[in-house]
């Protein structure tokens, strides 16, 4: 996840390097007092920064540079190369900066420099809000009040969570951490301090029951009433559950939360065989990190092939086979009649032993709280380009957000953590007033044992999937189209294309 600290690589840049080394558009990797640093040349500006990614230590040397900023390959961050402040979700922590100097055909990286701390940005619309309420802990919310606080927002920002456990890093829960690879050190976004050190009044364990829109009021499970001037809704979704007999014993788990991730891993230990209801990205990231901790693992599902639905035939093909090689056993075109103590029943007929169920099928909007204050809601919140709702001053990001996604020309959902965090520094900018649209790409990876799918855009259709490179070679590109139109663009080691259609993709709208 982190990147790791070995010796340094490349030139010491406080030597020097010729300035020919790095032609104009060119990128190099060297050193300054043993950290790495990426030096990039635009014309007769050069640019030095800290050379690997602050979300999981990504290698910038072979990202994407455009404009004054360089892209992450992995996960698709953005960093000001003149700054370097984090731009883009996922990455939230600025990369250092050093100074450079040209002189005599050489280039000399010099002394870090100190982060700059600017004014307090204003708002475009008279003074900002005195209050903003955040409802929900997860990755909109956290990255709204992240990035309140980075714009120098001097406001109260009060953040209420029904989670017990400080805002997490959820991609992990699935992959690394319920695999056994990183410590629960790395799970938090950030560290209890952080709250308080910048004044987010975060109430863990909370329930908001109901919002009071002509008193611009939330109110609390336990009567109390919270007000606000500009409301963020972020209350993200949850998992549907299974309504067969048995489906509420203590073995069965879904997977939403810290808590979630701490039980199956608590009774990973002693469970020999386990089995997944569900083929989705959840259910078979469960299944690549049970087989890593050695359970045996059955998958069960309706559909013909894992995955079909949003990768299509060839790429749920190669995920079947990935997955058969790593010791699953599939059951598809089936499901779960019931669930007993040490087994599941299938509608085929068929008993699985289990000591261990996890269930992945799908997850719901929590709408609940918008519809009964009236917000319009259509298998969503409903929101305009700017994540305002119909509510004027009341905003959504996240899970539960449909917005005009101007690259299909359809207003979508999507169920993406970077496409949470974004939005939820978009809805923080305009909640003070900046009126900037949401445009982002959409975004997500999945990890399945050590191949990383990436996917750019949203197709709920196509009627085309051109293959570009060899699948089963773990070497592809795959493009979906619709009307001659390609809407997204799924990749397996193929990084810095991946960047690219995410660019092209900004550049050409519906």
């Amino acid at each position: 996840m982190a990147g790791s600290h070995s010796e340094p690589k490349g030139p010491d840049l406080a030597l020097g390097i010729a300035l020919t080394d790095l032609p104009d558009g060119g990128k190099l990797v060297g050193h300054r007092d043993g950290e790495p640093v990426l030096l990039v040349r635009r014309g007769e500006e050069i640019f030095a920064v800290t050379a690997t990614c602050s979300h999981y230590g990504g290698p910038l040397i072979d990202g994407l540079v455009v404009d004054d900023s360089v892209r992450c390959p992995w996960h698709h961050a953005c960093f000001d190369l003149r700054t370097g402040e984090a731009l883009r979700a996922p990455a939230l922590s600025p990369l250092a900066c050093w100074s450079v100097e040209q002189r005599d055909g050489r280039i000399f990286v010099g002394e870090k420099r100190k982060k700059p701390s600017p004014a307090p940005r204003q708002s475009n619309a008279g003074g900002p809000p005195e209050r903003i309420v955040i409802v929900g802990g997860g990755a909109a919310g956290f990255a709204a009040a992240e990035r309140l606080r980075r714009e120098h927002y001097q406001g109260a920002i009060v953040m209420v969570s029904d989670d017990e456990a400080l805002p997490v890093d959820r991609p992990n829960l699935s992959k690394d951490y319920l695999a056994g690879k990183a410590p629960e050190d790395w799970i938090p976004l950030r560290k209890e301090a952080f709250y308080a050190k910048n004044d987010i009044d975060l109430r863990l364990g909370t329930k908001v029951t109901g919002i009071d829109v002509s008193a611009n009021e939330v109110v609390l499970a336990d009567g109390k009433k919270v007000a606000f001037d500009k409301l963020l809704l972020a209350t993200g979704a949850e998992p549907v559950r299974l309504t067969i007999l048995g489906a509420d014993q203590p073995h069965v788990h879904t997977l939403r939360s810290l808590a979630d991730s701490r039980r199956i891993i608590a009774e990973s230990g002693a469970a020999g065989r386990a089995v997944v209801l569900g083929a989705s990205f959840i259910g078979l990231e469960v299944a690549a990190s049970l087989r890593t901790r050695g359970v045996e693992v059955h998958v069960v599902a309706p559909e013909e092939r894992p995955m079909e639905r949003v990768l299509g035939p060839q790429m749920g093909d190669f995920i079947r086979a990935l997955h058969e090689k790593n010791g699953v056993i599939f059951h598809l075109r089936d499901g779960a009649a019931s669930i007993g103590a040490s087994e599941v029943l299938l509608n085929s007929g068929s008993t699985l032993a289990a000591d261990i169920v996890v269930v992945g099928i799908g997850v719901r909007p929590r709408v609940d709280l918008a519809e009964a204050a009236g917000i319009a809601t259509d298998r969503g919140v409903l929101v305009d380009a700017y994540l305002e709702t119909s509510v004027p001053g009341i905003y959504a990001a996240g899970d539960i957000a449909r917005w005009p996604d101007p690259h299909s020309g359809e207003n979508i959902r999507v169920e993406h953590w970077v496409v949470a965090e974004r939005q939820g520094a978009t809805a923080a900018l305009n909640m003070l007033g900046r009126r900037k649209k949401f445009t982002d790409v959409p975004f997500f990876w999945s990890q399945h044992y050590d191949i990383p799918i990436n996917y750019i855009g949203h197709a709920e259709g196509w009627d085309a999937i051109e293959v570009e490179g060899d699948i089963a070679a773990k070497d592809c590109l795959l493009r979906f189209k619709r009307g001659g139109r390609v809407l997204a663009v799924a990749t397996i080691f193929r990084d810095l294309e991946s960047l690219q259609a995410e660019l092209t993709m900004e550049q050409s709208k519906a």
